[in-house]
């Protein structure tokens, strides 16, 4: 049955340690990508890149730190990178387009819609889309991070069963294999219990800025909406082919059940939260067993400033319970704090009953 796969390279797969581009890597993806296609399947590549290719134009050695530097070398390096992209699939006889994103592209519930019907109409088409976050306009504060996350919300989007996350080890070891003799390669993680034994590596390379820490937080995020990820080396012949195939190079993370709708799927994972409210035992149950809306009877503590309409954290004795896009302000919720719904026509202007309805609440816990 016909597939759409997700293949993500980060800028230590792309890019050497002297900034020069391995030429090797990018024909190894089209040529792959091209063999797939002629299988019926449909591919996006979420190339990271941009700074990478950036730098030696520029004369630097290190990668910049502060935004606007990342931004001016990202706005010199990201024709480079497309480019290449470009001419190779232009070569094989496939269509590239360009995609750049933002987080606010995803925060945005209009904008996500936009962004995943403008994905969903490239696949359609059989064009293979090279996505990357728009580094030049995103802000610190609202950022992917790391395309390793900007993957598992392509992946969403799209709809893909399969997002492939091409890195320079062989997948996630229980130490780092670098200083550890005795790490070993964990082949399949069914369970986020496991990876509580692991020594998750967070180091990043010169011209990258994630790390595995950040594979781990994508492969949860993508097999929470049913995608199937695989952690495998971006440097071996044979790694991409083989993961491509149905194969378990590397590390592998089973879809879950993909429950979540698309809605809840960007409620949980897409849209930012403006702050926290605490809430007592007898809520936490409730929102956890038995479906309900949050009402401010419930609420112990408001913690941040925040609108109606913005993402809210629910939490309970320091655990997370889930997140909702609140119907209050925080300073009328700080008033409505521990009342009961009648109570509320004696404030002024009169809020909503609840302050999270259940069908804009998910839980994170």
């Amino acid at each position: 049955m016909a597939r759409t796969v997700v293949i993500k390279l980060g800028s230590s797969v792309l890019v050497d340690d002297d900034g020069v581009l391995r030429a090797d890597v990018f024909d190894r993806v089209v040529r792959e990508t091209a063999r797939r296609r002629a299988e019926g399947d449909q591919v996006v590549v979420v190339s990271s890149g941009g700074i990478a290719c950036g730098m030696p134009l520029l004369g630097l050695t290190t990668r910049p730190t502060r935004i606007e530097e990342l931004q001016a070398t990202s706005a010199v390096g990201q024709g480079r990178l497309y480019r290449e992209w470009e001419q190779r699939f232009t070569g094989a006889g496939i269509v590239p387009a360009q995609v750049l994103l933002t987080a606010a592209d995803v925060a945005m519930r209009e904008h996500y819609l936009n962004a995943r019907a403008t994905l969903t109409k490239l696949v359609e088409w059989g064009v293979v889309p090279v996505v990357n976050e728009n580094d030049t306009t995103a802000t610190e504060e609202i950022s992917f991070g790391d395309n390793d996350v900007l993957a598992a919300q392509v992946a969403t989007l799209v709809g893909a069963s399969e997002l492939i996350l091409l890195t320079s080890t062989d997948g996630l070891f229980t130490a780092n294999p670098a200083t550890d003799p005795t790490a070993e390669l964990v082949t399949e993680v069914r369970d986020s219990s496991q990876l509580d034994a692991l020594t998750i590596d967070a180091n990043r390379s010169t011209f990258g800025s994630g790390g595995m820490q950040s594979k781990v937080v994508s492969a949860e995020i993508a097999t929470a909406a049913g995608v199937a990820v695989t952690i495998c080396s971006g440097l071996d012949d044979h790694a991409l082919g083989l993961a491509l195939d149905g194969e378990r190079p590397g590390t592998r993370f089973p879809a879950g059940d993909g429950q979540l709708g698309s809605f809840k799927l960007w409620l949980r994972f897409a849209k930012p939260s403006r702050g926290t409210v605490e809430v007592d035992a007898g809520a936490a149950r409730a929102l956890r067993e038995q479906g309900v809306s949050l009402l401010p009877v419930g609420i112990t503590h408001v913690n941040g400033s925040f609108r109606a309409g913005d993402a809210i954290d629910v939490v309970h004795d320091g655990y997370a319970v889930g997140k909702g896009l609140s119907q209050y302000d925080s300073g009328v919720l700080r008033q409505a704090l521990g009342k009961r719904t009648a109570q509320l026509a004696e404030l002024d202007p009169v809020p909503p009953n609840e302050v999270v309805h259940r069908d804009y609440f998910v839980l994170t816990d």
